[in-house]
């Protein structure tokens, strides 16, 4: 009996692995030829008569109109104002939706929607194919996809690219917590960790430095910067985690049995 039960909970446990790689292999063959896009992340729950909805919106359209296409998480609020703006621009409006024991209300501007089962792999997706990243005010979703973003970015397992925090009245404080507890206190941040985003009130000022550093940094849509990078392929560009290699640990290992 005990045997038995062993063999039906591996078995599917190697099914569940089955329906996780097929959720990554849809997902990458709907994205793969999306182009530069960016990921817009916010709350749910910002009302559509709100200022930060409008602005991003109007960021949307404006990252539209200089070529990006946007991507968000599909449902209301934040996510729903960046796909209308980018529905609006005439770009690719991309939902990556979520399915939760609470239904998502998923946004009608949606002009490429996926649905996961599984949250890393949403959030694999936000950064595999995105060339910024612009987090407007949120809640612990935000938060989440937010701090695992620096940290690819902190520990170099992604190429730095920009990363846009909107709105100073909510950001502010939490970038001075960081700064007076994580690095002068308690010093478990560099300096330069703090300059890993740009803080921002302003849609236009927003859209102007993430059009200058994509245009300083091509390379993180697969194009080379300099004649030396020539050969680089399109499917070597480096903006998901496990794309650059570390240094293996160099202590004891555990021998696998």
């Amino acid at each position: 009996m005990t045997d038995s039960f062993a063999y039906r909970t591996a078995a599917e446990e190697t099914w569940r692995i089955f329906r996780i790689m097929s959720e990554f292999v849809g997902a990458v063959d709907v994205l793969h030829n999306i182009g530069p896009a960016i990921s817009i992340f916010g709350s749910a729950r910002t009302a559509p008569d709100a200022p930060l909805y409008r602005q991003a919106e109007v960021m949307a359209r404006e990252l539209g109109r200089h070529g990006f296409a946007i991507i968000t998480g599909g449902g209301p609020g934040v996510m729903a104002a960046a796909n209308k703006g980018a529905t609006d621009a005439g770009v690719q409006s991309v939902g990556l939706n979520i399915t939760l024991p609470h239904e998502q209300e998923p946004n009608e501007y949606q002009t490429t929607a996926l649905e996961f089962e599984h949250f890393y792999i949403r959030k694999v997706m936000f950064v595999k194919y995105s060339v910024a990243l612009v987090c407007f005010p949120g809640g612990f979703g935000t938060m989440d996809e937010f701090f695992e973003s620096m940290t690819l970015i902190q520990t170099e397992k992604i190429r730095r690219y920009p990363v846009v925090l909107f709105g100073r009245e909510f950001w502010a404080p939490l970038i001075a917590w960081m700064r007076d507890v994580m690095l002068r206190r308690f010093a478990h941040v560099a300096p330069d960790d703090l300059e890993l985003f740009y803080l921002s009130d302003d849609v236009d000022e927003s859209v102007q430095y993430l059009c200058a550093r994509f245009a300083e940094d091509r390379s993180l849509a697969g194009e080379p910067n300099a004649v030396e990078e020539a050969r680089m392929r399109l499917a070597d560009r480096m903006t998901a985690e496990g794309t650059r290699h570390g240094v293996r640990s160099q202590g004891p290992r555990q021998s696998r049995r």
